[in-house]
């Protein structure tokens, strides 16, 4: 899958810095604005804890995680739906991911500069919002002069359909809300699909924090409140320790750091899995004596497609799929034990595959 969340936020609010810690690509990092100008890409892996139990099991050659694609996009200030500051560029990067971690900055440092002179997480999120508004605004206004006119003479549906949902939509955006607050059906929401809107992903808000406030403050109690209509995660995390954790070469070390700070796991472990849950993904097993492997699938798949995400003649050729839920496969220990007992099921073309199947597909070459 090759879904991509893209991290945003003002200049200097840590967007890079946390990115750092995500990936093994360097990120710029430095205490002025647009230090970022180039998206920087990190393919990076899922922890999950499952993997691990299954390499223990079945104890492979290799063991293959699942990966989620991160974006490190530019810093975005007042004024880029007009080409401000590297406004263009931002919105351009944004609009190719399927997510957006809007990173926030939840703390006092005199010597760190804000871009805006001042802390105040609920005014810079407001900031990148209505810019994101304003540009999926001028999409929709396009889109509703092209439409009209074939709409209102009353013999193409629909056209006529299409006028209605962007109007809904225009309401919506001219109100300064965003797009993915519209309650319509999915079948409605395809007349706006191509419009890739901004405002329409997915969103998921991470509070950057200093070492005192991990279990928050005052900053992070006002997004909690700005954001609780909005359906969306908010995550603390304080970039500086999670910098501090990823220079740590050994999982001793990093246990030992993480319970001296009285963590249960990196923050940034708890952000990728977030990530993954935001780009409605799930996982499936593969699991033999050559490897064990996640592979990510969006929810929902059946067990063709699922096939198909090893390779495309595995879906082409789909005859059945051998299924064992990850729970059965840790209770009775393998493949075989599995078999024996009869939890070893056989599914079809239309079988829905569920989060930690582990799975075997036949097919016709």
């Amino acid at each position: 899958m090759s879904l991509q969340c893209g991290i945003v936020g003002l200049p200097n609010v840590g967007k890079s810095t946390l990115f750092n810690c995500l990936s093994n690509a360097k990120a710029q990092a430095a205490n002025f604005p647009f230090c970022t100008i180039e998206p920087n890409l990190g393919v990076i892996s899922v922890p999950d804890e499952r993997l691990l139990k299954l390499e223990e099991l079945v104890k492979p050659q290799k063991v293959v995680p699942a990966v989620v694609e991160i974006v490190d996009i530019a810093g975005l200030v007042k004024g880029a739906s007009k080409g401000e500051g590297l406004g263009n560029q931002f919105l351009a990067n944004i609009r190719e991911t399927d997510a957006i971690i809007h990173v926030l900055r939840c703390f006092d440092d005199a010597n760190v500069i804000h871009v805006e002179g001042s802390v105040n997480p609920i005014r810079d999120k407001e900031i990148i919002d209505i810019e994101l508004q304003l540009k999926d605004f001028e999409s929709v206004e396009k889109s509703l002069q092209k439409v009209a006119r074939a709409a209102k003479t009353g013999t193409d549906k629909e056209a006529k359909k299409e006028f209605e949902v962007l109007s809904i939509y225009h309401k919506c955006l001219a109100e300064q809300r965003s797009a993915r607050t519209v309650e319509i059906s999915d079948e409605d929401k395809e007349y706006i699909k191509g419009l890739q809107l901004l405002t329409m992903k997915p969103v998921l808000y991470v509070c950057n924090v200093d070492q005192s406030s991990l279990k928050g403050n005052k900053y992070t109690d006002a997004v909690r409140e700005a954001v609780k209509n909005e359906n969306a995660e908010v995550l603390i995390i304080d970039a500086g320790i999670e910098s501090e954790i990823a220079q740590l070469e050994s999982p001793e070390d990093r246990k030992a750091f993480l319970d001296e700070m009285g963590l249960d796991e990196p923050g940034v472990s708890k952000l990728i899995k977030a990530a993954y849950k935001l780009l409605n993904l799930s996982t499936y097993f593969t699991a033999g004596e050559v490897e064990v492997r996640a592979w990510t699938i969006l929810k929902g798949y059946k067990a063709p497609q699922a096939a198909g995400v090893i390779h495309t003649d595995f879906e082409k050729g789909f005859i059945k799929a051998e299924v064992m839920s990850y729970n059965d496969f840790v209770q009775y220990g393998s493949e075989q034990a599995c078999r024996d007992a009869g939890k070893l099921m056989i599914q079809g073309k239309e079988y829905v595959v569920s989060d930690g199947d582990v799975m075997h597909f036949r097919f016709n070459n």
